[in-house]
């Protein structure tokens, strides 16, 4: 079978850390352009517009979106209505509402929507979901501490109404959380920590429960020093304390490890979008983008310091 002709729109940091070396590395995959307003791509052909690039080149089977959220629903629109399969970057989109217009138009072209939430694709993650599957959870607590200069420099969209700020690393706790746990959960409270010069939030704490009481509490903070990064998702369970850490990558249970691995988040999620292209379905959640909704919707806002990126 041949490989899937393939598009990258939006070429930033995240396409070359992660999107073109995962195609490159796929040999269900053929790279044939590149569209971005800054970025280009060595190799293929090259455009400063989705739309041009859709006409110029009608062999394209498939479109993977890495831009920010805010601008990808045109994107998305136009490659879905053209007859093509998309990857969407997370989150998904920058509203609920747009994610479900997207869903529809692609069943109704018959064509692939994947909503591609990376940390679900850590190694550990599957072996957590297996192990929290029979047991009984008294307590989880999230804890999403990172670097802000450090891991997204210079993203001024980040910031903006939107951008989602420290819920764009945060989203993927989200991501996992709704996947491993059992039960779904529901937000209570929030707290928005949010710069006097920024619209975004830099910090957020929240409290969730489940139907039965259960508390799910989260820590995400985006001030912390390169060397306190900290991404652990833990769990209080009748057999034990799980801690699944590294975001998603180290699972251990009362300090025993059982699970330690390289991450391959973005090279298994394109394994996953060439099955569903060849499959003929599509997958496409918004539980973690749900929440993010309501934790807007019930959120505390707290002014705090400027901060300068």
């Amino acid at each position: 079978m041949n490989p899937i002709s393939i598009a990258v729109v939006g070429v930033g940091k995240i396409a070359r850390d992660q999107h073109l070396p995962s195609i490159y590395n796929n040999s269900g995959y053929r790279l044939v352009a590149a569209a971005s307003r800054h970025g280009s791509v060595d190799g293929v052909e090259n455009f400063t517009d989705i739309e041009d690039m859709l006409t110029a080149m009608p062999e394209i089977e498939a479109v993977s979106l890495c831009m920010p959220p805010r601008v990808r629903f045109d994107a998305a629109y136009k490659a879905l209505d053209a007859g093509k399969h998309v990857f969407l970057e997370k989150p998904p989109g920058a509203t609920l509402s747009e994610v479900a217009i997207l869903e529809a138009l692609a069943i109704e072209k018959n064509v692939t929507l994947f909503t591609s939430w990376h940390s679900r694709f850590g190694p550990a993650v599957e072996p957590a979901r297996a192990f929290l599957a029979d047991k009984t959870i008294s307590r989880v607590d999230i804890i999403w501490n990172e670097d802000v200069r450090r891991w997204h420099p210079n993203q001024d969209w980040i910031w903006e109404a939107g951008g989602l700020g420290v819920f764009d690393p945060g989203i993927n706790a989200l991501s996992i959380m709704t996947h491993i746990l059992p039960m779904p959960v529901f937000v209570t409270r929030s707290t928005l920590e949010i710069p006097e010069n920024r619209d975004a939030p830099i910090a957020a704490q929240i409290d969730f429960q489940s139907a039965s009481g259960i508390p799910v509490t989260a820590d995400m903070d985006w001030r912390r020093q390169s060397s306190d990064d900290r991404w652990d998702i833990i769990v209080e369970t009748d057999a034990g304390t799980m801690i699944l850490g590294n975001g998603g990558a180290r699972l251990s249970v009362d300090g025993v490890m059982r699970a330690d691995e390289q991450e391959t988040e973005y090279p298994t999620l394109y394994a996953r979008f060439h099955d569903l292209v060849r499959a003929g379905r599509s997958e496409v959640d918004v539980a973690p983008l749900r929440h993010i909704a309501d934790i807007f919707m019930l959120g505390s806002r707290k002014t705090v310091e400027a901060f300068y990126d």
